[in-house]
């Protein structure tokens, strides 16, 4: 479900609220520019965790150029589930291997988005050093706001194709995030008394 929710925001840009869990291999595709006027077209295949024990598996991977290894900041099983799968790709013998990275899905990027930072069960330093041990890039992203999703699939796909890209073909990528202003709530001392608008915006 969590590389389904991710995946459905970068190609669909949606989503998905509803909980449809993959059976074997779902297929998306999306074609994306990387740099320039170089343009790629990604054929996804979207692999339920359950695959991993799938005699099917090796037929998945075969010709893969990308694997995603997503987790949920939320539930630490999840992360270590990640264990299984590296070892799982690397026990087929793949003429060239595939460019592998590691994502952390329900992340709080900015300060004001909100997700499930606050549930997080598994640090960054977990992820980053699991990611720098195996020559893995590392990514925090959020389906459920669109944080990070087009900027670190864009990275990844760079990597993968040998292109460097600048400052400004990164941020070109980064989507941008409506933040809901909430009235807080009045206190029982000030029911009846007229405030003052107030210019200034806190943010929590």
């Amino acid at each position: 479900m969590l590389q389904t929710c991710i995946l459905s925001r970068y190609c669909e840009g949606e989503f998905q609220r509803q909980y449809y869990p993959t059976y074997g291999v779902d297929f998306l595709r999306r074609r994306t520019n990387i740099q320039g006027d170089r343009y790629v077209t990604l054929i996804i295949w979207d692999v339920s965790g359950h695959a991993i024990k799938s005699s099917m598996l090796d037929k998945y991977l075969y010709g893969a150029n990308i694997v995603l290894l997503v987790f949920d900041i939320t539930n630490l099983s999840s992360f270590i589930h990640i264990n299984d799968w590296m070892n799982a790709v690397r026990k087929f013998q793949i003429t060239t291997p595939p460019v592998m990275a590691i994502i952390a899905n329900k992340c709080k990027i900015i300060l004001f988005t909100g997700d499930m930072e606050h549930q997080r069960a598994v640090s960054v330093d977990k992820q980053v050093r699991l990611a720098n041990d195996n020559g893995y890039s590392a990514h925090s992203v959020s389906a459920r706001t669109g944080e990070n999703v087009n900027i670190s699939l864009q990275r990844i796909c760079a990597e993968t194709l040998g292109i460097r890209l600048s400052r400004v073909e990164q941020e070109a990528q980064q989507s941008v995030v409506t933040a809901e202003i909430v009235a807080p709530p009045i206190s029982p001392l000030h029911r009846g008394v007229h405030l003052q608008p107030s210019t200034i915006c806190l943010i929590q």
